[in-house]
């Protein structure tokens, strides 16, 4: 199952981004000149309003614009930040497996060997001598990079 945030960010969002609406509607009320002059035109202009589109009509008392400003900010850290989040937690994930959770799956893998073909198992073969020359090279470059430092520091 994928961890990452977006659901949990997504629904925040859209909880704040029906709050802010709200608060502008009230907000905005009986002023004279509003173009935000029902609920539903306060929810056009959060959406308008933090995607930086520049479409969003522009509240007209103080209060109004504070919330505005308020909800600009939070609204777009939100939705910006699911999105960097996910996406950093998708190329992240791999490098942060323990090695007892790489053994694990090993293991089990290993316990499926009875039921490959003969093909399966040259391919298999193969791809294991390919790992171990693999970690063989990277053995020998940690080797020698401690040697040359250890020749340094003499």
């Amino acid at each position: 199952m994928v961890h990452t945030p977006i659901l949990r960010l997504t629904l925040l969002l859209a909880v704040l981004w029906l709050l802010f609406a709200a608060a502008l509607y009230f907000a905005e009320r009986g002023a004279e000149g509003t173009t935000i002059t029902s609920y539903g035109r306060a929810l056009y202009w959060g959406i308008a309003a933090f995607s930086t589109a520049g479409i969003a009509d522009m509240p007209i008392n103080g209060m109004s614009e504070i919330i505005g400003a308020i909800w600009i900010i939070v609204g777009s850290m939100l939705f910006f930040g699911a999105i960097v989040a996910t996406i950093t937690g998708y190329f992240m994930r791999p490098l942060q497996r323990p090695s007892k959770q790489i053994i694990d799956t090993i293991e089990y893998n290993l316990e499926q060997l009875d039921d490959l073909s003969i093909e399966e198992l040259e391919l298999l073969k193969e791809t294991t001598d390919a790992l171990i020359d693999h970690v063989e090279r990277l053995k020998a470059i940690k080797v020698s990079v401690v040697n040359s430092k250890s020749d340094g520091n003499a």
